[in-house]
C-alpha cells in the first residue's frame, strides 16, 4: 500500500514525516509495523528518498501531537531539535494555518511546546523549549577517541546523549573517524566565534553519521560554550554556526536550566511511498 510522506529539513538536517493517522483510518495498527526497517528503506540515500531520519506524527488533539523518531540506520532516538521543528511544520501545513500557532508535542522525553511562525510558503520559523540540560557520564569507551586530556569536554543530555569537545579549528578534525568510535552518542566539536556571541560547530550524529546540523547538539554546544567562557557570561542568546546554517539557542529560557532552540524548518517535497507490511 502507498502512504503520503513529506520531506522537510532544519538547516539541512532532513527528515521524512509520516502522519500515521493515515494508517488508523485504514484500520491498520501502526504498532504492528517494523518502523526500523521502513526507516532504513526510505531514508537510504541511494535506494530510497534519502533522509537523516523518519518522524512518525499522530494527532492527539487540535494543537497536540505525538512524535516518534527513527534514525537513518533504523535505531530509535528520544529527541531531535531539528526534527521536532520539521514535524511542527508538517502539522502547520496540513492544518492550513496562515498565522503563528503553538503545538504541544509529546516525545519520548516528555512534552515540548513548539511555537511556529510562517516565513514563506515553504518555510517556517520555530522555537522550542527543549527542556533541561543535564550532565551525564562519559561513554564507557570515551578513551578510544584519543582526545587530548587538556581539551574542554562536557557530556550532556538534551533528552538524548551528547559529548561536546572544544577545539581550535573544527575544519581540521577528522570527525567521521572519531565519531564512529563512539556511535552511541552524538559528538559535537566547537570553536569560538567568529562573533563574540557565537560558536562554530560540526556534528557526528548517533544513527546518522555526519549531518549538516543538529538541534539538540546546538543546545548542548551553546550550554558548554557558556560554561567554558567561549562566549561572554552576559550572553543569553548564542548563535551556533553549522554547515547547514545558523541556529539560535537561548540559555536558561524559559526557566533556569532550560534552553530554547530557534531556527527554520523548510518543506522540501511530497512523496507517495510504498509501505510494505
Amino acid at each position: 500500500m502507498q502512504v503520503v510522506v513529506t520531506k522537510h529539513h532544519g538547516l539541512g538536517n532532513d527528515f521524512l514525516v509520516l502522519n500515521i493517522d493515515q494508517l488508523v483510518a485504514l484500520n491498520l495498527d501502526p504498532t504492528k509495523i517494523d518502523w526500523s526497517k521502513i526507516a532504513r528503506q526510505w531514508c537510504d540515500r541511494t535506494h530510497g528518498v534519502g533522509a537523516d531520519g523518519l518522524l512518525l506524527m499522530s494527532r492527539v488533539a487540535d494543537f497536540k501531537l505525538r512524535m516518534q523518531l527513527f534514525n537513518q540506520d533504523g535505531s530509535r532516538a528520544e529527541m531531535s531539535g531539528n526534527g521536532i521543528r520539521c514535524l511542527a511544520q508538517a502539522a502547520f501545513d496540513a492544518d492550513g494555518h496562515e498565522s503563528a500557532v503553538s503545538y504541544t508535542v509529546t516525545t519520548d522525553e516528555g512534552d515540548r511546546v513548539v511555537d511556529v511562525e510562517p516565513v514563506s510558503q515553504d518555510e517556517v520559523r520555530a522555537s522550542v523549549d527543549m527542556g533541561p540540560i543535564k550532565k551525564i557520564d562519559e561513554p564507557k569507551n570515551w578513551s578510544d577517541i584519543g582526545s587530548d586530556p587538556n581539551r574542554p569536554v562536557m557530556h550532556l543530555s538534551v533528552g538524548n546523549p551528547h559529548a561536546v569537545v572544544g577545539v581550535e579549528d573544527v575544519s581540521l578534525v577528522n570527525l567521521l573517524e572519531i565519531g564512529r568510535k563512539i556511535p552511541q552518542v552524538n559528538l559535537e566539536i566547537i570553536e569560538p566565534g567568529p562573533e563574540s556571541h557565537a560558536i562554530t560547530m560540526r556534528v557526528h550524529e548517533r544513527g546518522a553519521g555526519i549531518t549538516q546540523a543538529c538541534g539538540t547538539g546546538a543546545c548542548a554546544s551553546a550550554w558548554a560554550a557558556s560554561k567554558w567562557g567561549l562566549v561572554p557570561a552576559s550572553v543569553r542568546e548564542v548563535l551556533v554556526h553549522q554547515p547547514g546554517g545558523d541556529a539560535t539557542v537561548r540559555l536558561n529560557h524559559p526557566q533556569t536550566g532550560h534552553v530554547t532552540l530557534i531556527g527554520p524548518a523548510n518543506f522540501s517535497s511530497r512523496h507517495n511511498l510504498e509501505l510494505v507490511l
